[in-house]
């Protein structure tokens, strides 16, 4: 009996392929062609499955291309990528890989949080370029994160992960959500207070969103939110791209309107705003919040873990449209 067909859309770790090979016949794009929307349709005719990442477009249009595809796997939390709407529809099972890395973003996220208030890659480049020649008691003034307030953006598992963190540094902190956590998980997130979101901007010293990317969330963060944040706050962004507006932020930065602003995520990734690259009060890194290896190695085995149990009659662990496998 012929194994079913998946398609593994961009590189990973070969002893995961070697997983996968096990019960299908994998077809590997192992030399990272980024796969446009129609070379990805063309390439997942016949396959029952794919192994997918966030740069691929899952729509509408390749999923109706491929009557054979049964299975979706993201390596990702996020699965913006996908329409799992018109999957549903097709009897497609979608799923993400939640969890995994929750600590290893948390970390990152305090990376950013930290050289963003302390202007630690600004200090380098001055180092680097040879314009360092004095001590002076205002080099490079940049705003405490002990004792400050923390304003949180989504508190979900990852949110929760940032704020636990805080306890070491005395921090006050704030958050906003779509609904407020049980008091249980408030006293665990170092007694995080649930506050409106114009309060948040308004009072917390450094704003951090780690919210999902939705179409109601898109520009969640724009010219009028950034002008309620203090001029000394900082704005870091370890979620996803569009959830600020990037040209919007990109003017305050430039204004002075706030303090600065770290960002791992942005609009039209990897293509960004160049603008960005012209200040001195931003940190840019390309979207490596989760990038551990011991994670990297976790998620793409959750995303294989999904996929065999998707197409080998077992339950996927990170089903993301659970009412095909209820029938309803």
């Amino acid at each position: 009996m012929s194994k079913p067909e998946i398609l593994v859309t961009r590189p990973v770790f070969p002893d995961v392929l070697e997983r996968l090979a096990q019960h299908f016949e994998v077809d590997a794009n192992q030399n990272d062609r980024i796969l446009t929307e129609e070379e990805l349709a063309q390439r997942l005719h016949g396959k029952a499955g794919a192994f997918t990442t966030p740069t691929e477009r899952v729509t509408a249009r390749v999923i109706a291309a491929n009557p054979h595809l049964k299975a979706v796997c993201n390596m990702a939390v996020g699965y913006n990528n996908i329409d799992v709407d018109a999957a549903t529809r097709a009897g497609v099972i979608v799923t993400n890989t939640p969890d995994v890395l929750n600590e290893t973003t948390a970390d990152f996220a305090w990376a950013l949080l930290l050289a963003t208030a302390r202007r630690v890659t600004e200090a380098e480049h001055i180092l680097r370029a040879g314009k360092w020649d004095r001590w002076r008691f205002d080099t490079l003034l940049g705003a405490d994160v002990h004792g400050s307030t923390l304003g949180i953006i989504g508190m979900g598992r990852i949110g929760q992960a940032i704020a636990r963190r805080s306890t070491g540094f005395d921090m006050r902190v704030i958050y906003h959500n779509r609904s407020r956590l049980s008091q249980e998980l408030e006293a665990r997130a170092n007694h995080a207070r649930y506050v409106s979101r114009d309060e948040l901007l308004c009072s917390a010293d450094h704003v951090l969103l780690a919210l999902p990317y939705s179409p109601e969330s898109h520009h969640a963060i724009g010219a009028a939110e950034l002008a309620l944040m203090k001029r000394t706050a900082t704005l870091v962004n370890i979620a996803r791209g569009g959830i600020v507006d990037d040209a919007a932020l990109i003017a305050a930065l430039r204004a002075g309107r706030i303090a600065g602003a770290g960002l791992d995520v942005f609009e039209n990734e990897p293509a960004f705003n160049p603008g960005f690259l012209d200040l001195s009060n931003v940190v840019l890194t390309p979207h490596i919040a989760s990038a551990s290896e011991p994670t990297r190695r976790a998620m793409a085995n959750c995303a294989a873990d999904n996929l065999i149990a998707a197409l080998t009659g077992g339950n996927p662990p990170n089903i993301l449209n659970p009412r095909i496998q209820s029938g309803k």
